[in-house]
């Protein structure tokens, strides 16, 4: 018969509650979920597109709902996700050229992803409200 006791000794499968969260790991993970925001995010491009050139009534009604509050707060938050999205693919690519390794140039680099993306979005949103 099998010995009972062997399950017991196996040891865990790696999981969100043996790791330790850190710095890294989670611009990974808002590295993902900002990739699979932008998929919906091209779908509002796409459709602001499309009522651009069904005439003036769609995109009356399209650049309405995107100028209400929660219209601007989802194009905020695709402006911060299309942002954070690119820097963390610099941050990748500088990876791929084999640099930035080192614990503290990761860790360096993780915190400027996050502080730019914010950043550079709302420099990009009051650049949007002074020219529009």
């Amino acid at each position: 018969m099998a010995n009972a006791d062997t399950r017991a000794k196996r040891p865990l499968s790696p999981h969100l509650q043996v790791y330790k969260l850190i710095l890294t790991m989670l611009m990974s993970i808002l590295h993902r979920i900002t990739g699979g925001a932008l998929y919906f995010g091209t779908v509002l491009v796409a459709f602001w597109l499309i009522a651009a050139a069904s005439g003036p009534e769609w995109f009356a009604f399209v650049n309405e709902i995107y100028g209400s509050f929660l219209g601007r707060l989802v194009l905020f938050g695709f402006t911060w996700a299309l942002v954070h999205h690119m820097l963390g693919g610099l941050r990748h690519f500088v990876w791929d050229m084999g640099h930035g390794f080192e614990l503290e140039t990761a860790n360096w680099m993780a915190k400027a992803t996050i502080i730019g993306s914010v950043s550079i979005t709302i420099v990009l949103w009051i650049i949007g409200y002074i020219v529009g």
